[in-house]
C-alpha cells in the first residue's frame, strides 16, 4: 500500500471518530435538556399544589354576656297642636266694619274681635220694635170691642127681660152673642201677635249682638283670616274669620304609630320628642290616648296617639314636626345578649383534608373542595340557639328570649350566665 492510500484511510477514520463526538455531545445534551424540564415541572407543581394541604384555623369574635338596663322605645312622628283650637266665624252675612285684633294677640273671653256693618241689624230691631207697638195697639183694640160687645149683648138681654121675651128677636140675641165671642178671640190674636213681635224682636236684637263678633275663649289668635271691608257670605255654615288656641302652655302631640308597634304602645307611657326648631333639647310627654282609627298611607296602616305636653316657656309652637321615642318596656337587671349572637349560626366542621406527599403528588390536581354547609339556628316556642366559646371550640346553648331593643335582647331561661362569651361572628385565619 502506497503512502496516498495510508493517508486516506486515516482521513476516514479521523471523520468518523468526529462524527460519533458530536452525537454522543447531543445526547448529553437532551439528557441535561429532559433533566432540566422535569425539575422545571416539578418545581412549577410543587409551587402550585404544595401548599394545599395546609390547615385554616378558624377564630371566633366574642362578646361577654352581662346584666344591665334594657329599655325598648317606639319612634313615631306628627305635629304639635293646641289641647283647644276654636275657630270663630260668622253666621250672619254682611260687610265687616272693623278688626280689632291681630295674629298673635291675647284675648279674653267675650272680647270684641270684630263687627260687621249694623246699619241693616240696628233696622231690623227698628222695624221688630214697632211691630211690637202694633201688636200691642191691636190688643188694646181688641179689648175694647169685647168691651162693646159684652154691653150690647147685655142690653139686648135686659130688653127681652123686661119685654118678657117679645122683643129683642131670637136672632138678634144670637148675632150678639157671636159677636161677643168674635171680640174675646180678637183679644187671643192680639196677645198671640204680640208674642211673635216680641219675639220677632228679640231675634233682631241677637243678630244685632252676633253682629259684634267674640271670642268664646281666652287664649291666643292664631290666625285671622279678614280684614276691614271684607264681605262676609255666611250661607249653610259658618265663615271661620279668625282661630283661636286656649292655652299654648299645654299642648298635643299627635303621631302616627305603625301597626307593627301599636300592640306596645299605651296609656301612661312616658315619651321623649325633638323638633327641627330645638335640635339640642329633648322635650317630655305623656301619652294620654292611642286610637282605632287606622289611616293607610300608601299601603301603610297607621294609628292615632295622643300626647300630652308642657309648654311653660312657649318654645314650641302648633304644627311644629316633631320626632318621638315612646318607652314601652323597661327590664332592669336583666341579662342581655347582642343580637348578633342571636343570628350566628357556625359553618360545619368540614372533612379533614391530606395532602399527598412528593414530588409526585404536586403533579395531580386535587379535586374541588366541598363548600362548607352552614348550621341551621333552632328557634321554637320562643327558644332559642346561641353559641358560646368554650375552650376555643363553639358549643350551642339553648335560651328562652324576651323583649328586644333592636341592639340586645333580654334572655329569660337557659344555661346562659353572665360572664360567658357568646359568638357574634366568624374570622378565619391561615395557619
Amino acid at each position: 500500500m502506497n503512502e496516498s492510500t495510508k493517508k486516506g484511510a486515516g482521513g476516514e477514520r479521523l471523520e468518523t471518530l468526529l462524527m460519533e463526538q458530536r452525537r454522543g455531545g447531543w445526547r448529553r445534551h437532551w439528557r441535561v435538556l429532559a433533566v432540566l424540564l422535569v425539575l422545571a415541572l416539578f418545581g412549577g407543581g410543587y409551587l402550585l399544589f404544595g401548599d394545599s394541604g395546609s390547615s385554616t384555623a378558624v377564630r371566633y369574635v366574642t362578646q361577654k354576656v352581662a346584666r344591665g338596663t334594657l329599655v325598648v322605645k317606639v319612634t313615631a312622628t306628627g305635629n304639635l297642636e293646641p289641647t283647644n283650637k276654636v275657630e270663630v266665624g260668622s253666621e250672619l252675612s254682611g260687610t265687616i266694619a272693623a278688626v280689632y285684633v291681630n295674629d298673635d294677640d291675647r284675648v279674653s273671653k267675650g272680647q270684641v274681635l270684630a263687627v260687621l256693618d249694623l246699619s241693616k241689624f240696628e233696622d231690623a230691631v227698628a222695624e221688630a220694635k214697632a211691630q211690637v207697638g202694633v201688636a200691642e195697639a191691636g190688643l188694646q183694640e181688641a179689648r175694647a170691642t169685647v168691651q162693646e160687645a159684652k154691653a150690647k149683648l147685655a142690653r139686648y138681654r135686659e130688653v127681652s127681660r123686661l119685654s118678657g121675651g117679645k122683643v129683642p128677636s131670637k136672632t138678634e140675641l144670637e148675632t150678639a152673642e157671636a159677636g161677643l165671642a168674635r171680640a174675646e178671640a180678637g183679644v187671643a190674636s192680639a196677645q198671640a201677635n204680640i208674642t211673635q213681635a216680641r219675639a220677632t224682636l228679640r231675634t233682631a236684637e241677637t243678630n244685632l249682638g252676633k253682629a259684634h263678633i267674640r271670642s268664646p275663649i281666652s287664649g291666643v289668635v292664631l290666625q285671622r283670616s279678614v280684614d276691614p271691608g271684607q264681605a262676609v257670605a255666611a250661607s249653610l255654615q259658618a265663615v271661620t274669620l279668625f282661630t283661636l288656641a286656649e292655652d299654648l302652655s299645654k299642648m298635643e302631640l299627635k303621631v302616627a304609630v305603625d301597626e307593627a308597634d301599636v300592640g306596645q304602645v299605651k296609656a301612661g307611657q312616658k315619651a321623649v320628642f325633638t323638633v327641627d326648631a330645638w335640635p339640642r333639647r329633648s322635650f317630655e310627654a305623656v301619652i294620654t290616648r292611642v286610637g282605632y282609627n287606622a289611616t293607610d298611607s300608601d299601603g301603610v296602616i297607621s294609628y292615632p296617639a295622643v300626647l300630652e305636653v308642657s309648654n311653660d316657656d312657649l318654645s314650641l309652637r302648633p304644627g311644629m314636626t316633631a320626632t318621638a321615642e315612646i318607652t314601652t318596656v323597661t327590664r332592669e337587671n336583666a341579662l342581655l345578649v347582642p343580637n348578633a349572637a342571636l343570628r350566628f349560626t357556625p359553618a360545619a366542621s368540614s372533612a379533614s383534608r391530606t395532602s399527598q406527599g412528593g414530588l409526585l403528588g404536586s403533579l395531580f390536581r386535587r379535586p374541588p373542595r366541598t363548600p362548607r354547609k352552614q348550621v341551621e339556628a333552632v328557634t321554637t316556642n320562643g327558644s332559642q340557639r346561641i353559641w358560646v366559646l368554650r375552650n376555643g371550640e363553639a358549643v350551642p346553648v339553648q335560651v328562652e328570649t324576651g323583649v328586644s331593643n333592636g341592639r340586645f335582647t333580654e334572655i329569660l331561661g337557659g344555661d346562659l350566665q353572665p360572664g360567658m362569651e357568646v359568638i357574634t361572628e366568624t374570622a378565619s385565619t391561615k395557619s
